[in-house]
């Protein structure tokens, strides 16, 4: 007879493990280069949206509502894969940007380097 946690490691079962909140995080890499484009979070809607669209959607916490990424700007991002991590309480979608990803312009949303208590701009 195999444990709950057993089956969660595993196990072939998606059993998605929600935070207190309803919230997953999601970080999110290029599916060709797996260089990272952004961390967000996601809510059992914006999980069922994204598998049944193959298009990235998020929830966002400082408007409480789900969004996809891109809607306004055309920048979405095609959902290649998804990995589950062990625990299933994170996920790392592999995905092609149609454009920049970060709201900035820049193809990621991690475009700084912290150097001492210094932030240097590093090409994405």
């Amino acid at each position: 007879m195999t444990s709950q946690t057993d089956d969660i490691e595993q196990g072939i079962r998606f059993q998605p493990k929600f935070d207190g909140k309803g919230l997953l995080s999601a970080t999110v890499v290029h599916s060709e280069t797996n260089a990272v484009l952004m961390v967000a979070f996601m809510d059992a809607e914006a999980l069922a949206a994204t598998r049944a669209t193959k298009l990235a959607h998020f929830h966002s916490r400082s408007r409480g509502t789900l969004w996809q990424k891109g809607e306004s700007s055309g920048n979405v991002l095609h959902v290649e894969e998804i990995l589950v991590d062990c625990d299933q309480d994170a996920l790392v979608l592999k995905c092609r940007p149609a454009g920049p990803t970060c709201h900035t312009g820049a193809n990621s949303c991690f475009y700084r380097l912290l150097e001492d208590d210094t932030l240097r701009h590093v090409k994405t």
